[in-house]
């Protein structure tokens, strides 16, 4: 119906069973319902943990667990990825909103992160023709993906758009189902703003296959690698996400 759920709506919302801090998440694992007042499954629902910089180690191993990795006996490992995070976080990072950086960042964490390309370069020059011309935003992105080197132009109603669809065409040539992964959402927050133009940027993506949706971060002083950093996880993600449902 392309309409958005509300995440607040009681019983229903993505963030009705959501727990957060570390406290309410260890009790939750250990005894199911302890800060729930009805069984999430009952209304169609399920729990979910949110990391930030509340989080602990346990937080960190059912995150892990649901992503297929085992630390349930590796407490060190699970310590490193939660001090990483908190770093990242101080830095200008939210997982909380993007559970699927997250989710990279367990596999680079661990070992378990193959990046699917590689970037040779990326170039984005942003124009006007005519003084009362609308803008016009041109990318350009060249990578090595399955061995092969692919170039790609592509232009955009911005900056954002235009890499996004270059990216996709050079990518499409080994992994088709990279045009079914489209970007629903795109915020811009500013960290640091006393600093003004130097300020470091956050961009907060939000995308779908149809079938699930999920949440990648990119923060970076340039905006264009802010979003640049969001868009290539968002697609990664995808991209794993269903060489794993259809294996």
């Amino acid at each position: 119906a392309n309409v958005s759920p509300d995440p607040h709506e009681p019983y229903v919302g993505e963030n009705a069973f959501a727990h957060k801090g570390g406290v309410h998440i260890s009790a939750t694992l250990r005894q199911k319902g302890t800060y729930e007042h009805v069984d999430p499954e009952l209304v169609g629902n399920m729990q979910r943990f949110a990391i930030s910089e509340q989080a602990g180690v346990a937080t960190i191993v059912e995150r892990a667990r649901q992503a297929g990795i085992d630390l349930s006996e590796k407490p060190e490992q699970a310590k490193a990825v939660l001090d990483k995070m908190k770093k990242l976080e101080h830095r200008g990072y939210h997982f909380e909103a993007a559970d699927a950086s997250f989710e990279i960042l367990l596999r680079k964490s661990t070992g378990r992160y193959r990046p699917l390309f590689e970037l040779e370069e990326y170039r984005v020059d942003i124009g006007k023709r005519a003084s009362k011309g609308t803008p016009i935003a041109d990318a350009v992105v060249k990578i090595l993906c399955g061995g092969r080197r692919y170039v790609e132009h592509s232009e955009g109603d911005g900056p954002v758009n235009a890499l996004d669809t270059a990216l996709r065409k050079a990518m499409s040539h080994v992994y088709p189902d990279v045009q079914g992964i489209r970007l629903t959402d795109y915020k811009v927050r500013i960290v640091n703003a006393k600093r003004g133009t130097a300020a470091m940027t956050r961009v907060l993506i939000e995308s779908t296959d149809g079938e699930a949706a999920w949440g990648t971060v990119g923060v970076s002083e340039n905006i264009i690698e802010a979003s640049w950093e969001a868009l290539v996880e968002s697609i990664e993600y995808g991209l794993t996400r269903k060489s794993a449902t259809t294996q």
